[in-house]
């Protein structure tokens, strides 16, 4: 599977569980550590685990699973190690603190995000 495959995967699964503020960046000329990140918002410290929960759930069953985890016991901001991909899920207070995307983006390297939305009847 291509690394911008699981970057997409990933964000899906985020969007999946309602996380807030998906972006996904290509930092692979900008960085060493990986080539894609993607980072998310949960609104609480339960639903910031769970979002990193089903992450790894929906990955692992693409055979993709996690080389690291940082931060499932605080909940406050995960790292899940993908290797080429990395994975951020803050909680609201620590992404405005932190704002990896001033760090890593470019205005050029962010991935379009399409998720399906159900049908209306």
């Amino acid at each position: 599977m291509e690394q911008r495959d699981i970057a997409l995967a990933a964000a899906k699964a985020l969007d999946a569980k309602r996380a807030k503020d998906i972006v996904a960046l290509k930092v692979d000329e900008m960085t060493v550590i990986t080539d894609y990140m993607v980072i998310a918002t949960g609104r609480s410290v339960p639903q910031v685990k769970a979002l990193a929960e089903n992450v790894e759930e929906e990955l692992a069953k693409l055979d993709v699973f996690a080389r690291r985890r940082e931060g499932m016991g605080e909940g406050r901001w995960c790292v899940l190690d993908y290797g080429d991909v990395m994975v951020h899920i803050f909680h609201e207070q620590d992404r405005e603190y932190y704002q990896l995307e001033r760090l890593w983006a470019n205005g050029q390297n962010e991935l379009e995000l399409n998720f399906d939305t159900p049908e209306q009847a």
